[in-house]
């Protein structure tokens, strides 16, 4: 049962959109109304106010940080696994995705996602972050930078942690944000994608 509510809160924390909550409190149009439609820093950023886009990119990203090293922190004390961490990230990641406080219409994961593997694993965490800034900064794609790294996150947990549930787990997070981007890997396949900071 205490699995359960650990899951379910951190669910819950991933079901905060901070690009409907930012824009909504800069008076910014809902990022689901215009661009791609995604509800994520990137479409935010087409606004043109890099301040919201920032709010956006750090606050899902805490909410992914906060959702797995609390559950880290109190899993001890309830008796229980340090799994229940790999299972609060699933999901807060799952929350992310499919936020039942926003008729679940989230976004595509790419930040929450980075919070979750620096929670996991900071190493793991900085070098996916690397990745993806190598990438945008030579391409402007970012949803060629969302891919590409996390294709690679895997092999970068195996490498830094071997074969086991987080490296399970990570796979499977990376499983569910290529599928979130499958419109993405069209538009990327036919040259119709859009590069980072343009106006919808």
């Amino acid at each position: 049962m205490t699995t359960l509510l650990f899951i379910a809160a951190a669910y819950l924390i991933g079901s905060l959109s901070f690009a409907v909550i930012v824009s909504k409190l800069m008076g910014l149009p809902d990022p689901r109304s215009f661009g791609s439609g995604n509800p994520g820093a990137t479409n935010v950023l087409r606004t043109g106010r890099k301040a919201a886009a920032a709010l956006t990119l750090l606050g899902d990203a805490l909410k992914g940080w906060v959702a797995v090293v609390l559950a880290r922190l109190l899993a001890p004390q309830f008796g229980l696994s340090e799994d229940v961490a790999l299972l609060c990230a699933l999901a807060v990641f799952a929350g992310h995705l499919f936020p039942v406080f926003f008729r679940f219409q989230g976004g595509k994961g790419v930040a929450t996602a980075l919070g979750v593997l620096v929670g996991l694993n900071p190493w793991l965490g900085l070098a996916c972050l690397a990745t993806w800034l190598f990438m945008a900064k030579v391409f402007r794609i970012s949803s060629l930078s969302a891919l590409t790294t996390a294709i690679l996150a895997p092999l970068y947990s195996w490498l830094l942690m071997g074969w086991g549930n987080t490296t399970i787990t990570v796979l499977v997070i990376t499983l569910l944000l290529v599928y979130r981007h499958k419109s993405n890997l069209v538009k990327l396949v036919n040259g119709e994608e859009g590069r980072i900071g343009a106006r919808p």
